[in-house]
This record gives structure tokens, C-alpha cells and sequence, in this order.
């Protein structure tokens, strides 16, 4: 097993009244060779949006995008005519494949928004864009994982063009927890939303991150009030 801390202080940041911004990779003005991605994943942005802003039309190509809100609402507009409102409790991938317009703004007036953005390398290039927003209550177990995204349209979550799955976790009691790999090609990436827990020998607490690799399960010693995000990504980019 090998492993990578990303502790919440070392992350990039940037703060454009707005917007407030931290970067665990490489991501605008913020470049550090050695945290450009971890295999397919490539981008985890932790954004806090004030009320009434957001970001004007802007394109993307060739990369899988999850947006997944912690708190507020957030409106999407792109050039595929769709418009939607998204809210904790559910997720919205895009992938931007042949490329897309679009835009994201705080749909509250008067209350900050909060929400991940993540970029995952598409296994195929080009592919036709698509849109597609769920809610993930029903899919909550508590005290364990459970699964927000996939490869496969037919299992539980959003699906992207990637060997990739990604699970939460809400941890209302001190647990000891197990996720099994899907490949011995994949690592997995933990990223703490709030909380504390012991990891692979690693003490992580509010906004860690941990990469983890040459292995087929992960441990976990959770405490209670605790909320993990998994991203199981291929480690080798083809």
C-alpha cells in the first residue's frame, strides 16, 4: 500500500471576493508539479460562492464534471438548453466530451453557497455532452458508504466515462468501516467533508485529503459526526 497526505492547510487558495476557493490539485493560477492529479482524478475544488454570484459562461471539453453541493442551491445553464437547480442532497455530472457552455451561479440572493467541484479524465474523447442531475436520499445508509457514482448507468448514482466510483459516508456514531476496491488497477482518494478518522495509519480531520494506492481495501476508524467523500479512480492515464 502507498499512500499521499494532503492536509486542508497545504491546499492551494484563492479568494476573489465571491469567490472562495481551495484547491487540493493544480487548478488556475495555483500549479504545484508534484499535485497536478491523482490517476484519473484531476480536479477537487472546494468552493464557497457568495449570494446572487457565480460563474458567467465559460466552456469545457474532454473531462468529466461532478458537482456536488454541501449547502444552498446552485443554478445550471448550458448550451444543451438545460436548466436546473441543484441542492445538498444531490449530485450533477456533466461531461463535456466534443465541449459545453455553461453557467453556475448562487441561486440565494442572501446566503453563501458551498459545493465541490470535481474533474475526472474521461476514458473516451469526444464523446457527445450530456446533463444529468439526481437525488442521492434515497440512496443514504447510515454508518457506512454508499454509492454516488459509477461507470454503469444501471447501478446506483450518476455514471461517468471512467472506471470510477465515488461514496459517501455519514458517520453518526464511531464505526469501523471497509471499502473493497474495484480493481487493483484503481486508488482511492478520501477527502474528509467534516469530522475526524484514523486512515491507513493517517490521522485525518476537516478538509484532509488521502490518496491510496497498491492495495484492494482501504480500513477505516471513523468517529462519530464524521462525513467522508471516496473517489476510486484508475491510477494509470491510457
Amino acid at each position: 500500500m502507498k499512500t499521499i497526505l494532503h492536509k486542508a492547510n497545504t491546499r492551494g487558495h484563492a479568494n476573489h471576493g465571491w469567490l472562495n476557493s481551495y484547491h487540493t490539485f493544480s487548478f488556475a493560477n495555483y500549479y504545484n508539479p508534484e499535485r497536478v492529479h491523482f490517476g484519473a482524478l484531476r480536479v477537487l475544488n472546494d468552493d464557497t460562492i457568495d449570494g446572487g454570484t457565480g460563474f458567467g459562461t465559460h466552456p469545457h471539453d474532454n473531462m468529466e464534471i461532478i458537482s456536488i453541493p454541501l449547502s444552498g442551491a446552485l443554478e445550471h445553464k448550458d448550451s444543451m438548453g438545460n436548466t436546473a437547480v441543484i441542492e445538498s442532497g444531490e449530485v450533477q455530472v456533466m461531461s463535456a466530451g466534443t465541449g459545453i457552455f455553461h453557467s453556475e451561479y448562487n441561486k440565494n440572493k442572501d446566503i453563501p453557497g458551498k459545493f465541490l467541484q470535481i474533474w475526472v479524465f474521461p476514458n473516451k474523447k469526444n464523446v457527445t455532452p450530456r446533463y444529468d442531475q439526481i437525488s442521492i436520499r434515497d440512496l443514504e445508509k447510515e454508518n457506512d458508504f454508499f454509492q454516488i457514482l459509477s461507470p454503469n448507468p444501471e447501478e446506483p448514482g450518476v455514471w461517468v466515462h471512467q472506471q470510477a466510483w465515488f461514496s459517501l459516508g455519514n458517520f453518526t456514531a464511531d464505526t469501523k468501516a471497509t471499502y473493497q476496491l474495484h480493481s487493483e488497477n484503481s486508488g482511492l482518494y478520501v477527502f474528509v467533508l467534516k469530522g475526524k478518522a484514523e486512515v491507513a495509519g493517517n490521522e485525518l480531520s476537516d478538509r484532509d485529503g488521502l490518496g491510496i494506492w497498491e492495495t484492494t481495501a482501504v480500513e477505516f476508524n471513523v468517529e462519530k459526526n464524521t462525513q467522508l467523500l471516496l473517489m476510486e479512480v484508475p491510477m494509470n492515464l491510457n
